[in-house]
């Protein structure tokens, strides 16, 4: 291999193995493998929360990209929707309607939106957490699933909190984060993940994402990796 690019040699020695075309075999291997796990992510919420700027996010599309989520100030979604990631089409990303009802039963609603379509759940608000929230989250810990708290929307926050006096962005965040924590203590203090859906290198995104990682199971593992919005093409082919 004294001829080849350092970094296609470096690529082959990390593959474990001898050759250029082994190395190849199996990276064909392990994206074959990947292929076939399908990865199910559910995202609800109440009506104007973000969801489907959240979901366009995630699958590294713009609002006005082709394919994107449709977004819009009044509820969008009526019945879960499902969203294929444009570079990885078994990660599959569900619109579920809002959760913002008067009337909203939990129990019911996951029977409704086919609970155990998902692998876990998003529950996204733009605001504090309420009760509606809390209820839900407690259905999915009954079912044995895991969830996961996104405050959006967090950029418009900022925006409003600098034209203050004495701005403070780190004071800001916490004021917010505390806030939704108090409506959620009764779950044994949740994480929240604060989450800008135009500016995800901002914030707790990489936090959420780590997270994530670390609580998928083993054999999903891969196809999220592969699924998040900060992987670059270049960076996937290296670690197949």
């Amino acid at each position: 291999m004294e001829s080849q690019d350092p970094a296609v040699v470096e690529a082959v020695k990390a593959s474990g193995e001898s050759t250029l075309e082994k190395a190849i075999a199996k990276a064909k291997e392990t994206f074959d493998q990947l292929m076939n796990v399908s990865l199910n992510i559910a995202v609800t919420g109440k009506t104007g929360s973000g969801k489907s700027s959240f979901i366009n996010a995630l699958r590294g599309l713009n609002d006005e990209d082709d394919g994107a989520a449709p977004t819009g100030v009044t509820e969008t979604t009526m019945e879960p929707t499902m969203y294929e990631h444009p570079a990885v089409p078994n990660v599959k990303i569900w619109d579920l309607p809002g959760i913002g009802s008067p009337n909203f039963k939990a129990n019911k609603y996951l029977k409704d939106v086919k609970f155990h379509t998902y692998d876990f759940f998003i529950i996204l608000n733009s605001e504090r957490f309420m009760e509606n929230d809390v209820m839900l989250a407690k259905e999915i810990k009954k079912q044995n699933k895991n969830f996961y708290f996104v405050r959006s929307k967090i950029e418009n926050d900022i925006l409003a909190e600098q034209r203050k006096k004495g701005f403070d962005e780190q004071n800001i965040l916490c004021k917010i984060r505390k806030d939704c924590q108090k409506n959620l203590k009764e779950l044994g203090d949740p994480k929240v993940f604060l989450i800008s859906s135009f500016e995800l290198e901002k914030y707790d995104f990489k936090i959420f994402q780590n997270t994530l990682e670390e609580e998928v199971p083993d054999h999903k593992r891969s196809a999220l990796q592969q699924a998040w919005p900060v992987c670059s093409s270049h960076i996937i082919m290296y670690l197949l």
